[in-house]
Parts: structure tokens; C-alpha cells; sequence
């Protein structure tokens, strides 16, 4: 399918297609008239992407796990696929950490505002 109707159908910009591909995310063929033409599985490997970024994953590990995705959405048991996932969770779980620290912060900040205002 050309990129006009994978975008279409994916609900993705053509740039963010393009940038998927350029990144290693996803791949295509050439025509003779140098179009775009994404296999029939390319809305289905769209949809991955989008679930994996939305996990929080950089694309530079999406690029590890792709392969490894079958056709109903679950991931195999690629080498690495694991260990990198788990080390994508722990650094998430870090940043939680330290934006629940800073929104700690900011709440105590106001109240003690609040508190000062002069009416």
C-alpha cells in the first residue's frame, strides 16, 4: 500500500511514517515511480510502534523489539528484548520517583504561598 493510505489507516502523518522508516522502524519498497509501498503488514507494525512508544520505549530500542512482535501484538522471546524492556521500566520507575519528589515540592511551595497572600 502507498503511505497516503497507510497513514489513513494507521491515523499516522506521512512525515511520521517517513521518520519510522528513515529510524529503522519500518520498511518499505520502491516503485518504479519511486512511491513508497508498505507491505500488508505495515499497519499492523504501525499500531506496535505506537503501543511501544507509548510505553515509553526510545525508538532505539523499538528498533531491537520490532522484530521480534507477531501478529497478535505479543512479543517473542527474542534475545535482549526482555532485558532491555525491564531496563526501559527501571528508568521509568526512577523518573516517577523523582517527579513525585518535585510535585511534593511544588504542593508544599504553594500551600506555604497560600498561607503569605495578603488579601
Amino acid at each position: 500500500m502507498l503511505i497516503g493510505e497507510l497513514a489513513r489507516r494507521t491515523n499516522t502523518s506521512e512525515r511520521l511514517l517517513r521518520y519510522y522508516e528513515r529510524v529503522g522502524l519500518l520498511s518499505s519498497d520502491r516503485l518504479a515511480n519511486g512511491y513508497r509501498d508498505y507491505a500488508d503488514d505495515a499497519e499492523r507494525v504501525v499500531g506496535q510502534i505506537r503501543s511501544l512508544l507509548a510505553a515509553g520505549l526510545p525508538t532505539r530500542v523499538i528498533r531491537h523489539i520490532i522484530p521480534c512482535a507477531r501478529e497478535d501484538g505479543s512479543l517473542a522471546a527474542c534475545p535482549g528484548v526482555l532485558d532491555r524492556m525491564r531496563s526501559q521500566l527501571e528508568q521509568l520507575d526512577q523518573r516517577a520517583d523523582e517527579l513525585a519528589v518535585a510535585r511534593e515540592t511544588l504542593v508544599r511551595a504553594i500551600r506555604t504561598t497560600e498561607t503569605h497572600v495578603t488579601l
